[in-house]
């Protein structure tokens, strides 16, 4: 696929076109390859990202601005944002790792990233790779809890069941589909307890987990919430029955007594 369309996704055009095509080539490809500028990529995205979490959180800490960056900016965070870019169709890989899946590999995924960070911080400085990571971040950015710390959907949904003192749930991959090139994943996960069970889709399969696990999260929640609401009626309407009752015993033993 042409990298102009990847050049569109990311919103920023390389003027030297050979940064781009050696930020998407695997090492697996050829002499002249990724690894270097994936080295630049991952001090660029930090500070990039450092600088985002000061100007956004002005009352956290360096401890708690340190472990949100890292969770921004590890692997698992980066493969996502290549999967919302599609980037596995970009990428040149050896036909070696073309057979074996290398282009739906998180560590593949997430170097490339970092590569083309590196690409563009050559190509035009500091500023335009703060201006792209800063896109690529901003729907992350709005959806993170200080309070979490960037913590993902499966471990959020586990933290929040286990305080609960309920059961971890279980993932399913109930199907597969497209070419092998292509692949979405659809993945059940199931809390039996709760009788909640919902589906998540993506490019990876652990991509499908954690859609499915937040939508499980949520579901939980209020799954909990009408379980509260159920049981403070319940005690409502003993008190109120109690209450009643011992309003009427007086005039029964008045009654007896006449």
């Amino acid at each position: 696929m042409e990298l102009t369309a990847l050049e569109e996704r990311l919103g920023y055009t390389f003027v030297q076109r050979t940064l781009i095509e050696q930020a998407v080539t695997h090492r697996s490809h050829g002499a002249v390859h990724n690894e270097r500028l994936e080295f630049l990529g991952d001090a660029v995205l930090n500070c990039a990202v450092a600088q985002l979490l000061f100007a956004k959180y002005a009352r956290l800490d360096e401890g708690d601005l340190s472990r949100l960056r890292s969770n921004l900016v590890k692997q698992s965070s980066l493969a996502d944002i290549a999967e919302k870019l599609v980037l596995a169709d970009f990428m040149r890989l050896g036909e070696g790792e073309m057979k074996s899946g290398g282009f739906r590999r998180p560590s593949i995924l997430a170097d490339t990233m970092e590569a083309i960070f590196g690409a563009i911080f050559i190509d035009q400085g500091f500023d335009a790779a703060r201006t792209v990571i800063g896109k690529l971040f901003e729907p992350v950015l709005k959806t993170v809890d200080p309070k979490t710390l960037g913590k993902d959907s499966k471990t959020l949904l586990q933290e929040y069941l286990q305080g609960k003192r309920i059961s971890l749930p279980v993932y399913t991959v109930v199907e597969t589909r497209g070419a092998a090139h292509n692949q979405e994943f659809e993945v059940e996960c199931s809390i039996p307890k709760l009788e909640i069970s919902v589906r998540g889709s993506g490019r990876s399969r652990r991509a499908a987990e954690q859609s499915a696990a937040k939508q499980a999260c949520e579901a939980a929640q209020q799954a909990i919430a009408r379980l509260g609401r159920r049981s403070r009626k319940k005690v409502a309407d003993a008190t109120a029955v109690a209450g009643s009752t011992s309003a009427d015993a007086p005039a029964d033993s008045a009654a007896q007594t006449v």
